[in-house]
């Protein structure tokens, strides 16, 4: 991978983000936006805000500012509200001038960003509301989008979660399947550890146990530095976690919604990962109407 589009965690790849906005452009305009081109004079001034149709957390504003800019450097954005703020129906998020061409060209690529980052963002703050008092930290998964999984993760800190790894370079993270080709968890461990000696590389290992026999084949064999507990019941990922007693980082996963996030939270695990904070929400619904300059 280009090191370029390596995700940095907690800063702005305005390279990734450039690029996306001129591939979407691409995609989107092709060889021009011709009922634009055919209905609006080409210096005609124009403005537009953006409303809040639902309620939730508003994600992706800095993305949007980027986007105008990129369509056309001359649009002004006044950004009213900031990312990561609760929004009501009716809220006006920001509003932009300049021509209305520009405008138009870059409304459904603004819209199609927010309303889905806003979207994430919101059911992340509800599960890390539902966790308040507690240590535990609610991160995402793999589970995204092709290609705009930078921005899903970026809404997903917005909504107060946290990430896990980006991709498959950034962490070894030894599966079911993994386990199973390899012929074991201690030959898994075992083969990554030396890998890892072998490419000079630095790099966490994390392994995903099924049941408390696998739990003590990977507490056996050391060498880690999380312990994924996947579809354990609370009660078992308690007896679990008590067994680790804090040698390792602890993570559950597997089919925790928002009605039981809560008491796997109780258990005292170090972090719950829920796929579906990226692969089955529901976007915000939000408009751009124009206005007159």
């Amino acid at each position: 991978m280009n090191k370029t589009t390596v995700y940095r965690l907690g800063q702005i790849d305005q390279e990734l983000i450039y690029k996306f906005i001129d591939a979407a452009l691409a995609e989107d305009v092709g060889d021009g936006d011709h009922t634009t081109l055919s209905t609006i004079p080409e210096d005609a001034p124009d403005a537009a805000h953006l409303l809040v149709k639902e309620n939730g957390v508003i994600a992706g504003v800095e993305l949007a500012t980027m986007i105008f800019n990129r369509v056309d450097p001359q649009l002004k954005v006044n950004v009213e509200i900031q990312d990561g703020t609760f929004v009501q129906r009716g809220d006006i998020v920001l509003r932009v001038h300049g021509k209305a061409r520009s405008i138009t060209i870059a409304e459904r690529l603004v819209l199609n960003c927010m309303q889905r980052m806003s979207g994430i963002a919101t059911h992340t703050q509800e599960l890390v509301a539902l966790l308040q008092g507690l240590n535990t930290k609610v991160i995402d998964t793999r589970k995204t989008t092709p290609l705009f999984r930078y921005f899903e993760k970026w809404a997903v800190r917005i909504g107060g979660g946290a990430n896990h790894r980006f991709g498959l370079y950034d962490m070894i993270l030894i599966k079911d399947n993994h386990v199973d080709y390899a012929g074991g968890i201690k030959n898994a461990i075992d083969r990554a550890h030396d890998y890892l000696v072998k490419e000079n590389k630095n790099l966490k290992i994390e392994v995903e146990v099924r049941n408390l026999d696998e739990l003590e084949q990977a507490l056996n064999t050391g060498k880690i530095h999380r312990i994924m507990l996947d579809n354990f019941s609370p009660a078992l990922l308690h007896q679990a976690i008590r067994r680790i007693n804090k040698q390792y980082e602890t993570e559950a996963s597997g089919g925790i919604t928002a009605e039981t996030i809560r008491a796997y939270a109780e258990t005292g695990v170090d972090f719950i990962s829920v796929g579906a904070l990226t692969h089955h929400v529901n976007s915000l619904d939000l408009s751009l109407k124009a206005t007159r300059a």
